[in-house]
């Protein structure tokens, strides 16, 4: 969709243009005060003749230029007249304040919508909203907004998009927030949030895009916009609605979005290296931090610049509890610590410096070089309450030692940040100051670790490594249906799972004969799709070591399922060697009906409802791509050899599971559900076992 006269026009009018407040006064208001040329600006109303002080046209038709943008400040019922009457004057875009759409949820409202969208079609225009805000063009000036806000200058390169015009506002009130575009899509229902995300990819003066999302409506074009942006390293901020039961039922109601299932969306973000935001302060000041660090860190080591020891035991608390890595100083880094810093002073990361550095600016530069040539360092965390009301003259000297240091290093100056201690109200001469050497104010600790956290994961090199191939789904089943354990097994081990070798006997005889034919000990377990859980029936009995013994086993699973399942369609027995025990883990699939075959991994047995440590995926998946999912579980210390325990077959594991996701994405529309539970991990070199399985698939159409 073609989106060039909708976000970057060459002329456009307001149509509704009033002196009252609302939307018809609002957006007037906003282009007069904000708009430096307003030669190809046109106000419409057919009850004035003036707004503010200017010509107000009556008609559309009446205007003696083309249109490319209609601001349709006026109510549902004659939103189509006007967008004929517009089409006529060559226009392309449209934004709709209106509401009285699918928000509703009435047949009027879906009736209204489905008409508007037609004529939108037909007249190939494209509509921003309804029920919308507007948006700011930062970059070319364009003021399509709804919504007044205190007048300053917040031109940037943050790309916002959201679906709530009040949190728009809200990312406009931060003091410290710089954008090229901030786009209230309110429905979404013409132009979608996916368009406008690649609009935002596809722009020169966007750096980072930030997002409120209450649905994801085009899958495709969501992913294939993601993957992009992971191309083209620039990097994507999320905050979306829909993590609990509530907020699913509140942004349904809201935009009439499909919340998905919020794991498998939070793992596409991971795949793509996109950032989730947990709430708006985050998303702000995340968004903030991007697009203000010339460059990402080259390596997720943290060092922490602190002027006293309460705010170091602060930083190296907070940082632990958010995992983040403070590597220690390497030998040389200390050496021009110990001659920069006072005798009583210790240097460590993070690092109590004093306060003496911080009144000599030569000196506060010399340690924080120090400190950012140290190998280990990806960047240097500046520890520091910047108050509305300077006293304390410390920072006139320590922002001229950080500018002498970016200036002196140039290309290779580490990022810089600063972290107050407390939400004070900060000082804007040197919150600007700092902003325009590239130095971004974090909130204070918990939530600035909480967001470094995130961005060393952003920056891992697992997400350069991993592929950006989705095994999204084409068609939707509905009816399912479930293979028995031998034939999930057989699927599987084709596409390379490690599957022991075992038989499938209908007669005692054939088991006596088996079971003298395999090494035991043997496992016995009754063969059938329709009996899922074959222990509760008694349908398996374990340790069988001879012929004998395997007879009589196959007559009493056959009488126990008789008896339980007397409508259960039996294939046999299935008989399969004893496998050693191992660290059980869990495997399986669960095909999300909006992303797709989610690939999930945790400690199995007993622990799996006990802890719920587990990790999720997009399928395929690479090797890489599973070792970072194992990372991620708190039972990784156990495969890694906790305390000096055995250290289990991790190769082993993680070729297991890019064999699940390439199984995964080849069945990706017919594969419901997949589990193997238990999976043995056994000892480094030994492999894996797989214990048990079950495939549910869909039916073919």
């Amino acid at each position: 969709m073609d989106l060039t006269k909708l976000m970057k026009p060459r002329s456009m009018a307001v149509v509704g243009a009033s002196e009252k407040e609302g939307f018809g006064g609002d957006v007037c208001r906003n282009i007069l005060t904000y708009t430096k040329d307003l030669s190809r600006i046109y106000f419409v109303n057919p009850k004035r003749t003036t707004v503010f002080e200017r010509q107000c046209f009556p008609s559309i038709s009446d205007i003696p230029d083309e249109i490319d943008l209609l601001i349709l400040c006026t109510p549902q019922k004659t939103i189509l007249p006007l967008l004929e009457e517009g089409a006529k004057k060559g226009c392309g875009g449209a934004v709709i304040y209106a509401s009285g759409y699918g928000e509703t949820g009435t047949d009027e409202g879906r009736r209204n919508e489905k008409e508007l969208l037609e004529k939108a079609r037909e007249l190939n225009i494209a509509v921003m909203g309804p029920n919308c805000a507007g948006y700011i063009n930062y970059v070319d000036d364009i003021h399509a907004f709804a919504f007044v806000s205190e007048k300053r200058e917040r031109k940037g390169n943050v790309g916002v998009i959201s679906q709530s015009g009040q949190l728009c506002l809200s990312m406009m009130d931060s003091p410290s927030m710089r954008f090229s575009y901030n786009i209230s899509a309110g429905n979404a229902k013409g132009v979608q949030m996916e368009d406008y995300m690649e609009f935002l990819v596809n722009d020169k003066d966007t750096k980072v895009i930030s997002l409120y999302l209450e649905g994801v409506k085009n899958v495709k074009k969501f992913i294939d916009t993601l993957r992009k942006a992971a191309q083209m390293k620039k990097t994507v901020v999320v905050l979306k609605a829909g993590r609990s039961s509530k907020g699913q039922a509140i942004a349904a109601s809201h935009t009439g979005s499909m919340s998905g299932t919020d794991a498998s969306f939070e793992a596409l973000l991971k795949k793509f290296g996109a950032i989730r935001a947990d709430d708006l302060e985050e998303l702000i000041a995340m968004s903030l931090l991007l697009s203000t660090i010339p460059k990402l860190p080259q390596r997720p080591g943290f060092a922490s610049m602190n002027l006293s020891g309460g705010e170091t035991a602060i930083c190296a608390d907070v940082g632990w509890l958010n995992g983040i890595s403070y590597p220690d100083f390497a030998e040389e880094t200390l050496r021009a610590l110990k001659e920069l810093l006072p005798d009583y002073a210790t240097p460590n990361n993070p690092l109590d410096m004093t306060a003496s550095l911080s009144y000599d600016a030569d000196l506060y530069a010399q340690a924080l070089t120090a400190v950012m040539d140290d190998p280990g360092v990806g960047m240097v965390l500046i520890g520091y309450t910047l108050l509305y009301e300077i006293a304390d003259p410390a920072i006139h000297y320590m922002y001229e030692g950080i500018k002498k240091v970016i200036q002196e290093k140039g290309q290779s100056c580490k990022p810089i940040a600063v972290i107050p201690f407390a939400e004070n109200t900060r000082n804007p001469e040197y919150q600007e100051k700092l902003l325009g050497i590239g130095v971004p104010i974090l909130p204070p600790p918990l939530y600035a670790f909480r967001m470094l956290k995130k961005l060393a994961d952003h920056i891992k090199p697992d997400h350069v490594r991993g592929n950006y191939d989705i095994a999204l789904p084409e068609t939707a089943g509905k009816t399912s249906y479930a293979l028995s354990e031998h034939e999930s097994k057989l699927c599987l081990e084709a596409f390379g799972v490690p599957v022991a070798a075992e038989r499938v006997v209908t007669s005692a005889d054939e088991a006596r004969d088996a079971a003298e034919s395999m090494n035991g000990p043997l496992a016995m377990k009754i063969e059938s799709a329709d009996i899922l859980h074959k222990s509760d029936v008694g349908g398996v009995i374990l340790n069988v070591s001879d012929g004998s013994k395997a007879r009589e086993a196959y007559i009493r699973i056959m009488e126990n399922v008789k008896k339980n399942c007397p409508d259960a369609r039996i294939n046999g027995v299935l008989m399969a060697p004893m496998l050693k025990p191992g660290l059980e883990m869990i495997l399986g699939v669960n095909n999300d009906p909006q992303f797709g075959p989610m690939v999930m991994v945790g400690l199995g047995g007993v622990f799996v409802e006990l802890f719920r440590d587990a990790a999720v995926y997009p399928a395929p998946l690479g090797k890489e791509e599973a070792l970072d999912m194992l990372r991620s579980l708190k039972a990784y210390r156990m495969l890694e050899g906790y305390r000096g325990g055995v250290r289990y077959d991790i190769d082993a594991l993680c070729e297991t599971l890019v064999s699940v996701g390439k199984f995964a994405a080849a069945n990706k529309d017919t594969l419901k559900e997949l589990d193997i539970n238990p999976l043995f991990v056994y000892p480094e070199g030994e492999g894996v076992g797989v214990a048990d399985s079950l495939i549910i698939k869909y039916m073919e159409r």
